[in-house]
């Protein structure tokens, strides 16, 4: 999935009731009222969402981000069968703010999962806009290289994340990351992408990828240190499912926007010939 293929048209894809639901400020900025939005993913009480909307005000402060920012605390007048009016709490969330909820939200409701894709994507979108040294790139070769960079260093993050989940040895981490591959490449393990790719053993995966490839197994690597924080996993069993389900929204994703899946996109040369100096940090990762 290219940023390209993210910064696309998603109303076809997105579901309507998030855009539905959207405001923007007098200053253009956009927002999502949490007493309309908690009814829409399934809610009955309010107090019930508000434990949510806490979870997700630690996981903002946890990102280092100021919850002030994107939850913001404001009095709503609502009418009374009386023909008055009373003030009542409530909540302008942004788009990250949304995208938090949800990840806290209860799984077992349909329309969580949805809006985990879909906030998901429309804040990787908000990423990609802000960051202006992606922006400079202009050349497929700069995009792969500051991509691959990227992805060592999320990838040194998720190493941390699972070993803090039970991901202890080697093996255990190998088995692990082909749960993301097959996840993500439709059931291919890490032997079977390199089968495809037409790579020798000894060839990294990741070197070979070109920045569609290498933009897609960034998305899986964060969603899924995330996700691993977040879900507070203690076993290699459950951070294994964690990485195979992760790569599959992400997958799935691709597909609903008409992305090329990565195990059909072309094989690239070697990312070393391109860094003549080879950066520290990219890792040397053994697939």
């Amino acid at each position: 999935m290219t940023d390209k293929d993210l910064l696309k048209d998603d109303n076809q894809s997105a579901p309507s009731i998030f855009e539905d639901l959207k405001k923007v400020d007098e200053n253009g900025n956009e927002y999502w009222s949490g007493r309309e939005l908690y009814p829409a993913i399934e809610y009955a009480r309010w107090d019930g969402f508000l434990n949510v909307i806490e979870k997700a005000i630690e996981a903002c402060k946890n990102s280092s981000c100021q919850p002030e920012d994107h939850f913001r605390q404001v009095v709503k007048m609502v009418s009374l069968g009386s023909g008055s009016e009373r003030g009542v709490e409530d909540y302008n969330l942004s788009r990250y703010a949304c995208y938090l909820i949800i990840q806290n939200a209860d799984p077992s409701k349909p329309i969580v999962a949805l809006g985990q894709t879909y906030f998901a994507v429309q804040t990787r979108k908000q990423e990609i806009l802000e960051q202006s040294e992606y922006q400079r790139l202009k050349t497929e070769d700069e995009k792969r290289l500051y991509l691959r960079n990227q992805l060592a260093d999320h990838n040194k993050k998720l190493a941390s994340a699972a070993k803090d989940a039970g991901v202890k040895t080697s093996i255990d981490y190998a088995i692990f990351q082909n749960h993301g591959y097959k996840g993500l490449y439709g059931g291919l393990d890490a032997k079977g992408i390199h089968s495809v790719k037409g790579l020798k053993k000894s060839q990294n995966i990741l070197d070979h990828m070109g920045s569609t490839e290498l933009a897609a197994n960034l998305f899986r690597a964060t969603q899924t240190e995330e996700k691993l924080k977040r879900d507070e996993v203690k076993t290699k069993t459950k951070a294994n499912q964690t990485h195979f389900e992760v790569g599959k929204k992400v997958r799935q994703t691709i597909e609903e926007l008409g992305g090329t899946m990565p195990e059909d996109l072309p094989t690239a040369e070697s990312i070393k010939k391109l860094d003549k100096k080879p950066s520290q940090s990219i890792e040397e990762e053994k697939n």
